[in-house]
């Protein structure tokens, strides 16, 4: 059965939704120009809140050591990088700090698949998501998917996740364009289970939880 976490979480009540439906990782995002963007202290509250057994993840992006320190002091056993890490950057981060490290990549070419496979390193689980726009202050979380036709044939040859403008309404279509191809095992959704831009709805997380399930 196909695994989901639930990403950029900012409430006492979306986190405890998030686990109540079966989420296995929750992730706590410390970039500061996003609006899902979390204080240590507000954060730490959060993820005091999470259970034994659910991974607490920390969305960072090109963060120095002194961030990831931090993070990591406040509770968090999982770092997932997304920025312009390299496979020897997630290998550093991993020696660091001993705490599996997840390297997210933003894909719209088969090649991009590719080259995020190579830059992934020794992370634990590589996610593949939407390639930002031009524009775009965000690296993910942009409510945008990219064509997973582009996944037909391809050996990822690794544990790796599917993200990019995931909500209720796609993420069948989207586990069923991923679930044949080997080493896939969770979708990840933020801003498709949000109410308004930065604010999750628990009947969204439900929906989404119900619809990855089935």
């Amino acid at each position: 059965m196909t695994d989901f976490k639930i990403c950029g979480l900012t409430t006492p009540g979306t986190v405890d939704a998030a686990q109540a439906v079966g989420s296995f990782a929750l992730g706590f995002n410390f970039f500061p120009p996003s609006p899902r963007f979390l204080p240590l202290d507000r954060a730490a509250a959060l993820i005091g809140r999470v259970r034994a057994g659910v991974r607490r993840v920390a969305v960072l992006v090109d963060p120095d050591d002194a961030l990831i320190d931090a993070v990591t002091s406040a509770g968090i056993d999982t770092l997932q990088l997304h920025g312009r890490e390299d496979a020897a950057r997630v290998a550093a981060v991993a020696a660091r700090t001993g705490l599996p490290v997840w390297k997210a990549a933003g894909v719209s070419t088969r090649d991009e698949i590719r080259a995020a496979v190579a830059a992934a390193g020794p992370a634990e689980w590589l996610l593949l998501d939407a390639k930002a726009p031009r524009d775009a202050s965000l690296p993910g979380g942009n409510g945008l998917a990219f064509d997973w036709r582009l996944l037909s044939g391809m050996t990822i040859g690794r544990p790796w996740g599917l993200g990019g403008g995931l909500s209720p309404a796609n993420v069948g279509a989207a586990i069923g364009a991923a679930s044949g191809l080997s080493g896939f095992g969770f979708v990840d959704v933020s801003s498709g289970v949000e109410e308004a831009v930065g604010v999750k709805s628990v009947s969204l997380i439900e929906e989404f939880a119900k619809v990855v399930r089935a």
